[in-house]
This record gives C-alpha cells, sequence and structure tokens, in this order.
C-alpha cells in the first residue's frame, strides 16, 4: 500500500483525536494494513514511534490494554502522601529568594540547596527522617514552584572606556 500526502494527513489526524490504547490500537491497525515493512514506513511518513505501535500490536493480540506510565502503578504520587508538602516548601524557601538582578528574566532563584531543604523540613516543619522525600523529589517540587538553584550573579557595573594617560603606551595625537 502507498501514503500519498492526503492519506497521511487524515491518519494523522485520526490518531491525534484519539488517546491512550484507543490511539496505539488504531495506529497497529493502520499498520497492519500498510504490510511488512508498515512500521518503518509509518515512523517515517506519519513521524509515528514503532515501539508505540509494537505496544499497539501486542493489545490488539492479546485484548489486554497495557497501562500507561505512572498512572495506576501502586504508589501514590508525592503530593497525595503529603498534601501540605507544596506549601510547607514554598514557606521555607520564600525568604530566602532572590529575582535577577538584571531584570532579563522573571525567574525567582532560592539560595538554599536541596539538602539544606530537607533539613529544614525535619526540624522547623515536623517531617520525620524515614518518610521525607528524596532529594530529586524536592528538586522536582521545588523547580515546579518556580525557584531555580542558581545563585544570582551580581550586576556588573559599566566599564569605563580607554583614556589614554601619561603613562599608557596610547598616546592623543
Amino acid at each position: 500500500m502507498d501514503l500519498t500526502e492526503g492519506l497521511a494527513e487524515v491518519v494523522k489526524n485520526g490518531a491525534s483525536n484519539l488517546k491512550g490504547g484507543a490511539r496505539r490500537r488504531f495506529m497497529a491497525g493502520f499498520v497492519r494494513l500498510l504490510g511488512q515493512g508498515g512500521q518503518r514506513l509509518a515512523e517515517e511518513v506519519l513521524g509515528w514511534n514503532r515501539a508505540t505501535v509494537r505496544k499497539g500490536e501486542t493489545e490488539l493480540r492479546t485484548g489486554v490494554e497495557i497501562a500507561d506510565g505512572r498512572a495506576n502503578n501502586g504508589r501514590p504520587a508525592l503530593e497525595e502522601r503529603f498534601p501540605s508538602l507544596l506549601e510547607d516548601l514554598r514557606d521555607l524557601v520564600e525568604p530566602f529568594v532572590e529575582i535577577d538582578p538584571t531584570l532579563r528574566t522573571e525567574r525567582t532563584y532560592r539560595k538554599l540547596t536541596v539538602p539544606e531543604v530537607k533539613r529544614r523540613l525535619v526540624s522547623d516543619k515536623g517531617y520525620s527522617e524515614q518518610t521525607i522525600p528524596c532529594d530529586e523529589a524536592i528538586r522536582l517540587r521545588l523547580n515546579k514552584l518556580g525557584y531555580y538553584p542558581q545563585r544570582v550573579r551580581k550586576s556588573k557595573p559599566q566599564k569605563r572606556s580607554l583614556r589614554p594617560t601619561r603613562y599608557s603606551s596610547i598616546s592623543p595625537r
């Protein structure tokens, strides 16, 4: 089967209107119609990921939908386990926040490191050492709140222009 531009556009739009398992099964069904080499053709022409198409083919073959990503993996999200975590992080970090002195960006930078934030969560907010989230989880939440870990560079004063002096190698003429 040969893919024309019009057919490729219609199939792309059809796939983009679907989500999750329905989309994968649609993609796999279309690739089956293409026949041998269909996965590679779909990857080149339609921009589909071959691993996604294979997952859809497995779903078609077995009749069982494969779960997507983190959904239903059995572990609750960090915000569900610690409902006040984001508020506590905001309370701890807000006094130590600076903005870009050059005012080129609207980013806010925190002076506290992640281990220091963890230590303050335990000492100030009453979290226990055993159940506190890992460094990476706290770093991601701080970034999500808009507190980035870079030091604020002081704005540099403008340098004076070169002026010839009596002792300089550049002489005024």
